[in-house]
């Protein structure tokens, strides 16, 4: 969002052409009315807080450039205030976009799996947009994301009175694109490992190839490659498996 110059009009003006100058309003950004000769007023267009946050973010070059983070208090208020779907990673806010056909297809055939296996299980599988909370080993401040699914196994006691989540999933699966690639094999897989989750397990279209990571004491334990022809088998969940071909087969 970039700053524009402010046009000045008298009162007078303003209430012969009001509809004018509130189109003015949104082309220009700010109208400033005067009455006999000395500012009184001003129009701007309706800025959400997200919006603001960022115009400030902008605007502040020591904000965005000088390495300073985004509390977790300060995204629980910009969040909880928004319509768009955000996560919290390091400190910092990342938009998240919607999904292609080819992305939800594959969620809904790993969803599928995942219920079928667990059906009769204490565990319980969720699907995005789901909030959680990790809670790094050694850092102040929690992540929050979304993972694409993920495996529950602690509701009892972790649900909040508004029916949040605030517990530690056992499995998480993130499926991978263009805009997500990075932060899902390194930033996630951090986090994941440092929060006490068991499993990671990254699905790539563009490979055709699901990678399972096991997790132990904070740290990668081991991780497979799954390619097509194989099948792609948990560490933790004993019998959970499913075909990495028939996975990314006929996608849009």
């Amino acid at each position: 969002m970039k700053s524009r110059d402010s046009l000045t009009v008298t009162a007078t003006e303003l209430k012969q052409n009001f509809g004018k100058y509130m189109s003015l309003v949104e082309q220009q950004g700010e109208v400033v009315i005067t009455k006999n000769g000395k500012k009184t007023a001003r129009l701007t267009p309706y800025v959400t807080n997200l919006e603001q946050y960022f115009l400030v973010k902008e605007q502040a070059l020591d904000y965005r450039y000088g390495g300073k983070k985004v509390t977790y208090e300060e995204f629980m208020e910009i969040y909880e205030k928004s319509d768009l779907r955000m996560e919290y990673i390091n400190g910092e806010i990342v938009l998240l976009a919607s999904p292609s056909i080819s992305h939800q297809e594959i969620l809904g055939r790993l969803y599928l799996t995942f219920h079928g296996y667990l059906r009769g299980h204490e565990c319980r599988v969720f699907l995005a947009p789901f909030d959680v909370h990790f809670h790094k080993k050694d850092f102040d401040e929690p992540d929050v994301m979304q993972p694409d699914l993920l495996v529950v196994c602690d509701l009892e006691g972790n649900v909040t009175e508004k029916d949040r989540y605030m517990g530690t999933p056992t499995l998480v699966v993130e499926i991978l694109s263009n805009s997500t690639r990075s932060k899902d094999m390194i930033d996630k897989l951090r986090t994941y490992m440092l929060s006490g989750v068991k499993e990671y397990w990254i699905v790539d279209p563009r490979q055709s190839v699901v990678i399972i990571y096991s997790l132990e004491s904070f740290e990668i334990e081991s991780y497979k490659t799954y390619e097509l022809g194989s099948m792609a088998t948990s560490q933790f969940f004993k019998g959970l498996e499913l075909g990495v071909t028939e996975l990314f087969a006929d996608l849009v």
